[in-house]
């Protein structure tokens, strides 16, 4: 793919980290977003997200400025090309596995009964077809997480932004969750970009970029660092 998925220039956000420019996002592509607590992560997220708005630069989403956009196309970009996954895993706790992941088809008016069948195969796709009508108390975090990770594939957006998913999990549970993000950005040629501090996360990357104080400080290749 020759067109960037996310492109931001330039961004800057007056929340006390200063400027950060990343590179293009592309499909095909696991990148992790690093640097230490309060370095800007989860606000470069929500900005590439289009869930904040920058001060200053451009974000381009499949092409798509965002510069001016309104609330409303702000929505529109979200919704078509952009799916959220979280570290609390933000799974409403009154509806099963299945209704959670319906809810992302409901907010673009898919129709009930092909709602139900995709958010299905999404769970299937993570390994959940036998939970589909467990509620999340019912769930581990791991497959908390997994059901979160269904949500946000089952629109087939263009980017999955991750903040800490892997946070609340343990060892184990969190490879599992690595690999079925690695999966979802390398066969189905989505871009997927985590925020993390945890160093256990880089042998699943393939672009590692450096965040401080909110300015990019550096970028590697995340082969470099298997070697």
């Amino acid at each position: 793919m020759t067109e960037p998925l996310i492109e931001a220039v330039n961004v800057a956000k007056e929340l006390g980290s200063g400027a950060a420019k990343v590179a293009a996002l592309k499909g095909g592509e696991l990148t992790l977003l690093m640097g230490p607590s309060g370095s800007g992560k989860t606000t470069l997220l929500s900005i590439l997200g289009c869930m904040l708005t920058p001060n200053e630069g451009s974000v381009r989403v499949r092409g798509n400025p965002t510069d001016g956009a309104g609330p409303e196309e702000l929505a529109l970009l979200r919704r078509e090309h952009v799916g959220f996954v979280f570290q609390s895993f933000h799974l409403f706790p009154t509806l099963s596995a299945a209704d959670n992941v319906r809810l992302a088809l409901d907010v673009r008016g898919e129709p009930w009964r092909a709602a139900k069948l995709r958010s299905r195969e999404a769970l299937r796709k993570v390994g959940l077809a036998d939970r589909i009508k467990a509620f999340p108390r019912e769930l581990s975090g791991g497959e908390q997480q997994r059901v979160a990770i269904a949500r946000a594939i089952v629109g087939n957006p263009s980017v999955i932004l991750a903040d800490e998913p892997t946070a609340a999990l343990d060892g184990e549970n969190g490879r599992a969750i690595m690999k079925i993000l690695a999966e979802i950005a390398r066969e189905q040629g989505h871009a997927v970009l985590i925020v993390t501090h945890d160093p256990r996360l880089l042998p699943f990357a393939d672009r590692i970029v450096h965040i401080e104080d909110g300015r990019i400080t550096g970028e590697e290749s995340g082969e470099a660092k298997l070697q």
